[in-house]
């Protein structure tokens, strides 16, 4: 192809990107009854048949969810307003064969589910998670979107979204559909509080928190100064804020009854819903903390296995202990450095992450990479049938967040440096550039601040690998015990209850390495007898095992559908674990363990 050609083609190409457009009109005539109606008009359709889809996935969210489902009542028309044929070719994929490059698609949408992932209308609260919502077209991702919201007569109208105002009422843009479908949205009774933060550049960027609760003038104000001081942490570990798009970033906040719990990271937003029917600051500061600190770490530090996000089926990542995990472990984190709870009371955390790692079959038998893996299956998914979980899968939040612990007292332990160096590192290497990294260029950021052979060993050991790893040591060094709980107790092995016809069964998968599961007992058999005692309830199985003590053989007699058995069973000893300050056991902390705790507990990026 000649020059003149290419220019030719290149013109003729950003005139017809340009002529492109996604319109959407959006009202609420039936919003009693949790309908809305909306309307889409793409215009510049390059293609014929113009194919519009329904999503299949969300942005956060690793699993499918049938959005289409709630979707009916659809219809087309060309420009001049005159109906024209429409197809589904598939649970949520609309075919309109014949146009003369506009296409108007109109639906009603039902939503009745305030979260992350859904959407819920109601006429005094708009709740959207737009791939919940709107259908789009395929081939025209490139494509400027606008927006405009006709609302109920009841509704407040306050909106909070990422979305860029136009200046016009209720009418906003995105520059394309990854952005669009990012962009949570939330119109009813808010209230507003902002603040301004600075980068040391001197850009100045607005803090949002859009509420909707029942919470006082003082409590908003509270929630406000204490979000904050988690804000600014957050930003020390990095350095910098990320420069927002559009200036701002929003926590969209639903703290009330009429919501369920989540928190949903979008680039310059959050969508919190906490169901809370009295406002507790307390109890919120750590999702808050979490979800914030994602505007970094995979909003735009972000794993190439999800770049970019695919809208059309579930989007599978190697990279989610990092992304999930290490964020979760800076949720908590954060709190305590910014001083809003006490360093004690994190104790309580980091052995609840140690418990996960060494103790579930998920972190013991397989790596967090196959964690990630499995995200598909488990981000909110929805099934019917049972699973092995227990046996199997552990979250890749906690499991993450266990190997972050592993990686920050290490770091600290023999380079005195502390996890924020591997942030920054990630951050200035992955995040400011927006280069998507994988499993590979993470081993090389971790040597570039350590050193090859430490990197390469701890990604193979336990990243790659699932080797169990040496805490007890490493919070040694920062002077705290690691001791078993119930030390010398015995354990069954197995979470009974009363059923609804007041037998004591089993109620969930027996565990590996447990009593029970190396007994032959698991889900629904029902307890009978313990060496011939009979037991009915959960007061008389611990009453029983009062007596006992790991070693001990027990004979238990059970119900197997319809056939009575029994089985040897070895009880072993309870493993949970505690984290101990030398101090309680009038231990001496040594000066460079109070290094340790200093730094852990404060920012430091050395």
């Amino acid at each position: 192809m000649n020059k003149s050609v290419f220019l030719f083609c290149g013109l003729l190409f950003s005139i017809l990107l340009q002529a492109q457009k996604m319109t959407y009109q959006v009202s609420f005539p039936n919003a009693i009854h949790h309908e809305a109606h909306i309307e889409l008009t793409a215009s510049g359709i390059p293609i014929k048949p113009a194919i519009f889809k329904m999503s299949r996935s969300s942005p956060g969210r690793y699993a499918t969810h049938e959005f289409g489902k709630n979707v009916y009542d659809v219809s087309a028309k060309d420009q001049d307003g005159k109906s024209i044929p429409v197809n589904r070719i598939d649970g949520d994929v609309y075919e309109v064969p014949k146009h003369n490059g506009t296409v108007t698609i109109s639906y009603t949408l039902y939503g009745n589910y305030a979260d992350g992932t859904y959407a819920s209308i109601d006429p005094e609260s708009i709740h959207l998670n737009m791939p919940a919502v709107f259908m789009w077209m395929k081939g025209m991702d490139k494509a400027p979107i606008e927006i405009s919201f006709d609302l109920p007569k009841e509704n407040k109208g306050l909106i909070a979204t990422q979305l860029v105002s136009t200046g016009k009422p209720n009418t906003f843009t995105a520059p394309g559909l990854q952005y669009f479908m990012d962009s949570p949205t939330k119109i009813g009774d808010l209230k507003f509080r902002q603040w301004t933060i600075s980068n040391p550049d001197g850009k100045h960027f607005t803090m949002r928190i859009a509420l909707e609760s029942s919470a006082t003038d003082e409590q908003a104000d509270e929630l406000a100064t204490k979000v904050n001081k988690i804000v600014q942490e957050a930003k020390a570990v990095y350095g910098e804020f990320p420069n927002y798009d559009y200036g701002s970033y929003t926590f969209i906040a639903s703290i009330n009854p009429f919501v369920q719990g989540d928190g949903m990271e979008h680039r310059n937003s959050t969508m919190i819903s906490v169901p809370m029917g009295s406002f507790n600051i307390d109890g919120l500061l750590e999702l808050f903390s979490h979800e914030y600190f994602h505007n970094w770490n995979v909003e735009r530090i972000r794993p190439k296995t999800l770049e970019p996000f695919n809208f059309e089926k579930s989007n599978m990542s190697n990279e989610l202990w990092f992304a999930e995990g290490f964020t979760q472990y800076y949720g908590e984190l954060l709190v305590a450095r910014a001083g809003l709870n006490s360093a004690d009371s994190y104790l309580f955390t980091v052995a609840g992450l140690i418990n996960i790692k060494q103790n579930t079959p998920g972190a013991t038998q397989y790596s967090p990479v196959q964690a990630s893996n499995h995200a598909v299956f488990v981000d909110a998914a929805v099934s019917i049938d049972k699973n092995n979980y227990g046996n199997m899968f552990t979250s890749y939040y906690p499991y993450g967040a266990a190997v972050a612990l592993a990686l920050d007292l290490n770091l600290q332990t023999r380079y005195h440096k502390t996890i924020d160096a591997y942030m920054q590192a990630m951050w200035k290497r992955f995040g400011k550039t927006e280069v998507p990294y994988t499993l590979a260029t993470m081993q090389e950021t971790l040597a570039s601040i350590t050193d090859a052979a430490f990197a390469a060993d701890f990604f193979g050991r336990y990243i790659n690998g699932h080797e169990a790893i040496d805490y007890a040591s490493l919070l040694a060094k920062a002077g705290y015990d690691l001791k078993k709980t119930d030390a010398g107790k015995p354990y069954l092995g197995a979470n009974t209850k009363t059923n609804e016809r007041g037998k004591l069964v089993i109620a969930n998968n027996t565990i590996k390495g447990t009593a029970a599961y190396e007994g032959g007992l698991d889900i629904d058999d029902e307890i009978l007898k313990l060496d011939e005692k009979p037991v009915k309830n959960n007061s008389d199985l611990n009453a029983f095992l009062q007596n006992k003590k790991p070693g001990d053989i027990v004979f238990v007699t059970y119900k197997h559908r319809n056939a009575e058995k029994q089985a040897k069973v070895i009880l072993k000893e309870h493993l949970p674990y505690s984290v101990i300050p030398f101090e309680q056991s009038g231990k001496t902390v040594s000066a460079e363990a109070k290094q340790i705790r200093a730094s852990w507990f404060s920012t430091n990026t050395k």
